[in-house]
């Protein structure tokens, strides 16, 4: 297991901590990006994902535990990785808590040697910028396609 401790919390990797309920709760109500998702969705999603970080109030590991934040990724740990459902429950938000869970991705995880890392904002991107993610050089190579 990786985990992370400071200020009495924790970040971990372990997905058997997540509690879908506030994770799916949060994406479905809060989020502009997958309001109305549904919760088989979200824990296929993660189930799926190649890694998941849990923010936490306290220590999972001793059972004293509140999922307070929430990011994952899907990714081959080399070439690339797309970060996605990024959130910090809005009572534990301006204490530097994003601030670490992004530190933690990008400069001491499994990712954090990953050649490119991608991920959508609509409104993040000072804090995204801070860990060197910018606007897409050449937006025009990428193409997409929605099944919707």
């Amino acid at each position: 297991m990786t985990s992370w401790k400071q200020n009495g919390f924790t970040i971990s990797t372990e997905k058997q901590y997540l509690d879908l309920t506030v994770i799916h709760r949060f994406l479905s109500v809060d989020s502009y990006w997958a309001k109305g998702i549904s919760k088989e969705t979200v824990e296929k999603a993660i189930e799926k994902s190649s890694i998941c970080f849990g923010l936490y109030e306290g220590d999972p590991e001793k059972g004293e535990v509140k999922q307070i934040g929430f990011v994952r990724a899907v990714t081959d740990f080399v070439r690339f990785a797309w970060i996605m459902d990024v959130f910090v429950l809005p009572d534990y938000r301006g204490n530097g808590l994003s601030k670490w869970m992004m530190e933690t991705l990008t400069k001491t995880s499994e990712l954090k040697d990953v050649r490119k890392m991608m991920l959508c904002t609509n409104d993040a991107h000072g804090l995204y910028e801070q860990y060197g993610f910018q606007h897409l050089e050449d937006p025009e190579i990428f193409m997409q396609r929605k099944n919707y």
